[in-house]
């Protein structure tokens, strides 16, 4: 099934217990709330869906996995509630991944960015390329990764997410990456990175459902307020979109583009 999304799509097919769940869009697979809409109601039906034993996220194209949320979007944000709602896109999907109750594999092909290294970490196992790089570049823009910190913190820890979050102009390499936990592997080729993934898939799609599903609540302990948090978190971020500051990054982002 492909969910066309004005410039963008959401695609999902089920194989053999493994469903996978694909999105596109053309400014290096930035996601409009239209596509991170679509995206946690895939991954809530797969979670629900009898056939799927086992989920993988991917997105279209070999430059970007993921380049966070849509500046388009943000620039047209003119009050707290509607900042509120754009930043509640990537908290509604990092919680609908949270909950799900089977393991999702993600396939990191190309370079995340913000919200991007929010999915990259709030995937239950990560199979990289070489060429995956990350940068968390909220603050040049007058923000943070307040609605992602949570999922990435959990996942590298306090001090690899404080140097990412602080230091918001460089990227890391994969190597680093996968140093600091985010990406359990790291491959040098697609083909090799493809067939990691169809492994693992395969192997989750003949394992017990209910001993993952368990797994998965164990996994994720802890993080039973993040419904709330993470709102609180948007909230925070939606203020800051108003700022001056925010707005004259903003327009100087779209000017490079």
């Amino acid at each position: 099934m492909i969910q066309e999304i004005k410039e963008g799509y959401v695609k999902t097919e089920t194989h053999k217990g493994v469903t996978t769940i694909e999105f596109f869009h053309p400014k290096s697979n930035s996601l409009p709330g239209e596509i991170l809409e679509e995206m946690a109601k895939q991954i809530h039906i797969a979670a629900t869906h009898h056939e799927t034993k086992v989920i993988v996220l991917k997105s279209a194209g070999d430059r970007s996995f993921c380049a966070g949320a849509s500046f388009d979007e943000l620039a047209l944000v003119k009050s707290e509630a509607e900042g509120l709602k754009f930043f509640s896109g990537f908290a509604n999907v990092i919680n609908t991944m949270r909950k799900c109750p089977k393991f999702i594999i993600g396939r990191i092909q190309g370079k995340c960015v913000g919200g991007g290294v929010g999915l990259a970490s709030a995937v239950d196992y990560a199979i990289a390329l070489n060429t995956a790089e990350i940068k968390l570049s909220e603050l040049a823009m007058g923000l943070g990764p307040f609605v992602i910190g949570p999922v990435v913190e959990r996942k590298i820890g306090n001090a690899a997410f404080s140097a990412l979050a602080i230091d918001a102009a460089i990227w890391r390499n994969s190597e680093w990456a996968k140093r600091k936990n985010m990406f359990a592997e790291v491959h040098e080729t697609v083909e090799s990175m493809d067939e990691s993934i169809f492994r693992l898939a395969n192997h989750l799609a003949h394992s017990s459902p209910q001993a993952m599903a368990q797994m998965k609540k164990m996994l994720w302990q802890g993080t039973e307020n993040w419904d709330e948090l993470l709102k609180q978190h948007a909230a925070i971020s939606g203020k800051l979109a108003l700022s001056e500051f925010t707005k004259n990054a903003i327009v100087k982002f779209k000017t490079k583009m």
